[in-house]
C-alpha cells in the first residue's frame, strides 16, 4: 500500500529554513520564518505566560480530557477578546482548536459539510497554507485581487470588483489584520464597504485573525472583524494565540461561528462533532494559560503591556528601514514599509532579486519577497537596506 505513495511538494518556508541553517556565514539574516523574534533572535516566553504556568503548576490536579469543544471559559474569554460584544444575542458557537491552522481546517471542513458546492474566495496573495488545505480538501477556490504590486497597497477597487461575482452561499476569506504575506490592510471604511457587498451578494465571510495586537492595537486590530460580525447573519472566524501570546508550540486557537440563534445549538454540535472526527479533544495547556491571563486583571495588564512593547518594536523597525531606504534610494518608493502592519511586508522584488539577496548577502526571505520585520534589529536594518539597493529592488 505505502509503495503507491508519491512525494508531496516540499513546504517552501521549511526548505528555506533548512538552507539558512546550512549556510556557514556568521552574518546571515533570517527574514523568512513567520515567527516573532526579539532583538537577540529569540522567540521569548512572555512574562504573563511564565507567571500563569507557575500558578497552574501549583493548582492543576489532573491531565484528564477536556471537553470536545475545549473549556467553556477559554472559548468565552477568547471570543470576547476578538469579538467584544459584537456576538450578542445567542449567535455564537465556538470550539478550541490546535492553533489557528486547526481553526482554519475545521472552518473549511464545516463549509464543505454545510455547502459542498460553495466556492471559497481567497485574496491574491494569501497565506499559502490556506490554499494548500483547500486543495487537499478538494474545495472550489477562486482568487480575488488584493495587492497592488506597484503601490504595495491594497487594490481595493479591484478587490471589490472581483467579489461582486461571489454567489449566495460562497465564502469570502478575509484577513482580520496584519495581512499575510503583504502587510497591507483594509481601512475600517473599507471593511464597511466589504460588509455592504457581502450583504448584497449573500456570500459568507470567513475571517482569519492570527495577529491581533501586532498591528495598531488589540481593539483596533479587531475592529473590522467586529464590524462584519455585527452586520452579517453568518460569519466564521479562525483565531490564533500563537503570536500575541507567544505560544506557538502550544497550538492554541479557536473556531467561532455566528449563526441565527435558532441554529446555534446545531452549529455548536456540528463544531464539536468535527473536533471529534479530527482529533477528539483539543489541546488544553495553552488554552488554559490564555484563559488565566485574560481573566486575571494583573496577568492581563502585564500581557497587554508586553504585547504593546512587541507591537511598538516592530513599528520602530519599519520606520527605521523605510528611512534608511529613503536615504539610500533618494526616493519615497519604500514608504509602504512604514505603512504596513504586523510582521510581514512584501517588497515587490523579483525571484531573481530575492535569490541575489540570499546568495550575495546572506539575507533569507520567501521567494515572493515577503520579509519578516521581526527578524530584524537596529543593527541589521542598515545591512538589509544596503542589500535591497544593491540588488536593484
Amino acid at each position: 500500500m505505502l509503495g503507491t505513495l508519491k512525494p508531496q511538494p516540499a513546504d517552501k518556508i521549511l526548505q528555506l529554513m533548512g538552507q539558512y541553517k546550512a549556510d556557514p556565514r556568521t552574518d546571515k539574516i533570517d527574514l523568512g520564518v513567520g515567527v516573532y523574534k526579539d532583538a537577540t533572535g529569540l522567540t521569548p516566553v512572555m512574562r504573563a505566560i511564565k507567571a500563569a504556568e507557575k500558578q497552574l503548576w501549583e493548582v492543576e490536579k489532573t491531565k484528564s480530557y477536556t471537553g470536545l469543544a475545549g473549556e467553556p471559559e477559554f472559548n468565552a474569554a477568547l471570543s470576547t477578546l476578538v469579538l467584544g460584544d459584537a456576538a450578542a444575542g445567542g449567535r455564537l458557537s465556538s470550539v478550541a482548536t490546535p492553533g489557528g491552522t486547526g481553526a482554519c481546517r475545521q472552518a473549511f471542513e464545516l463549509i464543505r459539510m454545510a455547502s459542498p458546492e460553495a466556492t471559497v474566495w481567497v485574496s491574491d496573495p494569501t497565506w499559502p497554507n490556506h490554499l494548500s488545505i483547500l486543495k487537499y480538501l478538494g474545495m472550489p477556490v477562486q482568487p480575488y485581487r488584493y495587492f497592488d504590486s506597484d503601490t504595495r497597497a491594497v487594490d481595493f477597487g479591484a478587490m471589490m470588483a472581483d467579489l461582486t461575482a461571489a454567489k449566495p452561499g460562497d465564502v469570502v476569506l478575509l484577513h482580520g489584520c496584519c495581512h499575510n504575506p503583504t502587510g497591507a490592510n483594509l481601512t475600517l471604511p473599507e471593511w464597511a464597504e466589504v460588509a455592504a457587498l457581502l450583504e448584497k451578494t449573500g456570500a459568507v465571510p470567513m475571517i482569519d485573525i492570527a495577529y491581533q495586537g501586532f498591528g495598531d492595537g488589540l481593539e483596533e486590530d479587531a475592529a473590522g472583524v467586529r464590524l462584519i460580525a455585527s452586520r452579517l447573519p453568518e460569519v466564521l472566524i479562525a483565531a490564533s494565540c500563537s503570536k500575541n501570546f507567544g505560544i506557538y508550540r502550544e497550538r492554541t486557537g479557536a473556531l467561532m461561528a455566528l449563526s441565527d440563534p435558532a441554529k446555534q445549538e446545531v452549529t455548536q454540535g456540528t463544531l464539536a462533532f468535527l473536533n471529534r472526527q479530527n482529533y477528539s479533544f483539543p489541546p488544553d495547556h495553552g488554552a488554559r494559560l490564555v484563559t488565566m491571563i485574560l481573566n486575571d486583571p494583573a496577568l492581563r495588564a502585564d500581557w497587554q503591556a508586553e504585547l504593546e512593547e512587541v507591537r511598538r518594536g516592530m513599528l520602530t523597525l519599519r520606520e527605521q528601514l523605510a528611512k534608511e531606504l529613503q536615504v539610500l534610494s533618494g526616493s519615497d518608493r519604500f514608504g509602504f514599509i512604514a505603512q504596513h502592519r504586523g510582521m510581514f511586508s512584501r517588497l515587490g522584488a523579483s525571484p531573481e532579486q530575492v535569490e541575489r539577496l540570499k546568495t550575495e548577502h546572506g539575507i533569507y526571505m520567501v521567494g515572493d519577497s515577503r520579509l519578516n520585520i521581526a527578524g530584524l534589529n537596529a543593527t541589521t536594518v542598515p545591512i538589509l537596506a544596503r542589500a535591497i539597493i544593491d540588488v536593484g529592488i
